[in-house]
């Protein structure tokens, strides 16, 4: 088997997201690679949810719409993805819950009610049946449920194993889904890559309000603060995260934030305090469709310009999107690197789909990534916290300090951090934070912030999560993948270079209007065909090979 994936659907409350997670574990277990995406409305209870776990013997980095299993856990779900189906699928359900009349796949009912009451097991287990059902009808051995299980079910351990094993008993086997000869990886949602990724290059605080698709960060960060020492804060509003967040940097702590448009919408005046102030902070911006609260549990590439242009004033910033979980790993400490390195705002910007969609994460791909110390100060003479420099860059000293006052400030100030309103102090320590900016991009250019993938005369331009798509389409279609990976400082040169031999560019993002090709073309880069998708939902292999061909043809 190459390829093959399922789709596992219900109710909010009945614990889709896990189980999705742990059918993406089992096909783990048999050396597949992992690609799960998620969709769920913002509902706490009720609503549709459903999970689409796909397998390769290859990495993957994005979903079919066509599928090989249904597991349904009620009617809607059947009656939702039927139309997935292929003349080879199969579909197994709830024998009490869904009715499947006139199906021409094959399918499997389980007795989920009739089980769950011979062990007085709780209405939570029934994934743990269906799962159980599942492994049996693609040929999955029992041991391997039985390790996935042991492993990651701290509760009623021996309960989950006797419904899990009711349910493999109850199925019938339609499938043989064989081992690759492989070795497992770890699966990691983005936002897990994330934090691991910020931790490794010196995180000390993490401070956030809860808002999808940032909110399971914080949830990760909170329960990873014992093993790694992390200083983890949910306060009363994203004014006070960000506001937080600085005074953890004015003490020389690392920090970072998380949050979603709504939420930096918040932040902004704070973020120009950290221009003002040239306080190192890195902002996790998980992107969602907007404008206001829009659809707050689905995918968008909106708050691009958002984030080049947020604040009053001019001061430079740092924004690298990830395209998986091995660049969010990579790029979320080389953000916070350079924050510190340059005292500026740095930009992860994520969104939905790499947030929370569960990746295979091969740390060979992900590359070597440690932490960089800051400029500091060499303690002679007094200590000038905006000192002027060649490169803009000011030695940090961090209170207490016997005999020196660490001042920091968010008027228009002189080296001293003393607030003035003489013009040419003004303008010099303006010069001296675009300083900054210029050394922040030259630096950039020891760094791949621009991936090219393939060779061939058309080729497809995009940001962000729509790597995996375009990359798997590309291959098939014999087309060449530009992707950009840095936004700011915008690597110009970088992106020119990778267009030699490109007779044709196709820009593809999750917005309406284009938001790489508007910044490329300030750049004077000439972008006219494009494929946009702004409903919430990601591009599907299969959709965006359909839209390409129209394009092409």
């Amino acid at each position: 088997m190459h390829d093959f994936s399922t789709l596992i659907g219900g109710i909010a409350g009945d614990g889709i997201n896990e189980a999705g997670v742990t059918v993406s574990r089992l096909f783990n277990q048999l050396g597949y690679r992992i690609y799960m995406y998620y969709d769920y409305p913002s509902l706490i209870r009720g609503g549709h949810n459903f999970s689409l776990i796909r397998a390769s013997d290859r990495k993957i980095g994005a979903h079919v719409n066509t599928v090989d299993v249904i597991v349904a856990l009620n009617q809607e779900t059947f009656e939702l993805h039927k139309e997935r189906l292929k003349d080879s699928s199969f579909v197994i359900y709830d024998l009490d819950k869904v009715k499947i009349e006139n199906l021409a796949q094959k399918g499997c009912g389980l007795p989920v009610s009739a089980i769950l009451k011979d062990f007085s097991a709780p209405m939570i287990m029934r994934n743990t049946c269906i799962i159980g059902g599942f492994c049996k009808v693609v040929g999955i051995g029992w041991p391997v449920l039985e390790k996935v299980l042991k492993k990651h079910i701290p509760k009623q351990l021996d309960l989950n194993l006797k419904v899990a094993r009711k349910g493999y008993d109850a199925a019938v086997e339609f499938t043989r889904i064989e081992r690759v000869d492989q070795p497992s990886l770890p699966i990691l949602t983005g936002n897990q890559a994330i934090g691991l990724g910020l931790i490794k290059a010196g995180l000390a605080a993490y401070i956030a309000y809860p808002m999808t698709p940032s909110s399971s960060l914080l949830d990760f960060m909170a329960k990873s603060a014992a093993d790694f020492g992390l200083k983890v804060v949910h306060p009363e509003s994203e004014i006070a995260v960000i506001l937080m967040a600085q005074g953890f940097a004015y003490e020389g702590v690392k920090a970072a934030v998380g949050t979603s448009g709504g939420g930096f919408c918040l932040m902004t005046e704070g973020l120009s305090l950290a221009g003002m102030a040239e306080m190192p902070i890195v902002i996790m911006l998980g992107q969602r469709t907007g404008p206001s609260t829009g659809l707050p549990t689905y995918t968008a590439q909106a708050d691009l310009h958002f984030a080049l242009n947020a604040g009053q004033g001019e001061f430079p910033r740092f924004i690298v999107s990830p395209g998986d979980a091995e660049e969010a790993y990579y790029w979320s400490g080389v953000a916070l690197n350079m924050a510190w390195k340059y005292q500026v705002p740095a930009f992860i910007l994520s969104d939905k789909t790499v947030s929370e969609g569960l990746y295979s994460f091969d740390a060979a791909l992900a590359g070597d990534m440690n932490e960089e110390a800051p400029v500091l100060w060499d303690g002679k003479g007094d200590y000038n916290r905006y000192k002027y420099t060649e490169t803009g860059v000011s030695p940090l000293a961090f209170p207490p300090l016997k005999g020196q006052t660490v001042k920091v400030d968010g008027y228009t100030h002189d080296e001293l951090g003393i607030t003035t309103e003489d013009p040419r102090a003004i303008a010099s320590m303006s010069d001296k934070r675009l300083l900054k900016g210029l050394a922040l991009a030259k630096e950039m250019d020891g760094y791949e912030t621009v991936r090219v993938y393939g060779n061939g005369k058309t080729a497809l331009l995009c940001w962000g999560s729509n790597k995996g798509v375009c990359t798997e389409v590309a291959e098939k279609l014999g087309l060449r993948v530009i992707q950009v990976l840095v936004l700011s400082p915008f690597p110009e040169k970088r992106l020119r270079d990778s267009l030699v031999g490109v007779e044709r560019i196709i820009t593809v993002e999750c917005n309406s209007t284009g938001q790489l090709s508007r910044l490329a073309r300030s750049y004077g880069f000439e972008l006219r065909e494009q494929i946009l998708k702004y409903d919430g939902r990601p591009f599907s292999l299969d959709e965006l090979e359909a839209e390409i061909r129209k394009v092409i043809a």
